[in-house]
């Protein structure tokens, strides 16, 4: 490994195939990790199989101590700490999380980056308080066109050395009722998770949810971080300026039906009618409509469970009639506005926002 052409020059990131993965990749895989689908029967993902994506290293953070400050750009800055945020009015709201990347690893030609299948995906109940109040008290500055958020996590990549950080711009806050959280699924947040603060931006992919929150300030012209402008773009090539990634696209994922294989996952179920269930959802707080269960060019429609809230998932199952054979199983979700998933994944030059829909491979007969 050149180490001088990673910190200063940057490295790039190889092309590779949903079969190739370099070194780094299981670097990666290593440290990050996914839902198991067999959780999915949960209407809440239990918090030790939520999906992890850390960039750098998890900030060694004291609760007792962190603070939150409301720095430049405003009007009235101020700093607050662990024990002023627990005291303001608290919500607690069921939100779905997934990576902007998840899917990475079914582009037929992609950026190497963490190898997502199809787990890095979740459903917490986040405890905290509204973000807004406090932006009202630090009385952003006018001509404010941005937020940026930074967290404490920092390190390299592409060769800038740079913490983690995010923006939204102010019509954007007014409209997502965005929540400093301290708690998920009724106990503390751990290390992993952004303890002690982090945001959660819902019906958005995980990247706006900034974790180990420790800054906020309010800018007078776009926000220009790496994490900002470098990535999380929709990219037809490289050297596009790009699309940002916003909200997630529509989506659906089955609990693999039968018995598995120990390393290729494939399944094994006995003829006869079979029970298979999962969970949908999409952006914006944009309800599903419709989830359907397909083999071959065979369809049917599954039984929707409502989402308790509107930016959390929503509960399908159907009856397969499973018949001796080796098939692909696959569901697809159809949301509000009509969105549809696709059966292939929409190309991105670094793999974000693959929606296409989850492809089980299942063989019939009898034991």
């Amino acid at each position: 490994m050149d180490l001088k052409a990673v910190f200063e020059g940057g490295t790039g990131r190889r092309r590779g195939t949903p079969d190739s993965f370099s070194e780094n990749e299981v670097r990666l895989a290593n440290r990050n990790s996914g839902i198991l689908l067999e959780s999915l029967c949960d209407p809440v993902t239990p918090v030790g199989q939520h999906y992890l994506l850390i960039h750098f290293d998890v900030p060694a953070l004291d609760a007792a101590t962190h603070r939150l400050d409301f720095a430049e750009g405003f009007d009235a800055p101020f700093s607050i700490d662990m024990a002023g945020i627990r005291a303001l009015p608290r919500q607690t709201r069921t939100v779905t999380l997934e990576c902007a990347g998840n899917g990475r690893r079914g582009h037929a030609s992609r950026s190497q980056s963490m190898p997502w299948g199809v787990e890095a995906v979740g459903t917490a109940e986040w405890t905290g308080t509204p973000l807004a109040p406090l932006i009202e008290r630090a009385r952003p500055a006018a001509g404010t066109v941005d937020f940026v958020f930074t967290g404490a996590d920092r390190g390299f990549d592409d060769g800038v050395e740079h913490n983690f950080g995010r923006s939204l711009t102010p019509d954007q806050l007014a409209a997502l009722d965005v929540l400093l959280v301290y708690e998920m699924n009724g106990a503390p947040l751990l290390p992993q998770h952004g303890a002690p603060l982090r945001l959660i931006v819902p019906g958005w992919y995980g990247m706006a949810s900034v974790k180990w929150l420790s800054r906020v300030d309010a800018v007078q012209t776009p926000y220009q971080g790496f994490q900002q402008v470098r990535t999380y773009r929709y990219r037809d090539r490289a050297e596009d300026p790009g699309i940002p990634v916003t909200e997630m696209r529509v989506k659906s994922l089955m609990v693999p039906p039968g018995l598995p294989d120990w390393s290729s996952r494939a399944r094994r179920v006995r003829p006869g009618p079979v029970q298979v269930q999962g969970r949908a959802w999409s952006g914006g707080g944009v309800p599903i409509t419709r989830v359907e269960l397909g083999w071959g060019d065979t369809w049917i429609d599954a039984t929707l469970t409502p989402a308790e809230t509107g930016f959390a998932w929503t509960g399908w199952s159907c009856v397969w009639p499973a018949e001796p054979g080796e098939y692909v199983l696959r569901c697809r979700a159809t949301d509000a506005r009509g969105a549809v998933q696709p059966l292939d994944p929409p190309w991105d030059v670094a793999g974000f926002g693959n929606n296409a829909t989850q492809a089980v491979p299942v063989l019939v007969a009898e034991a």
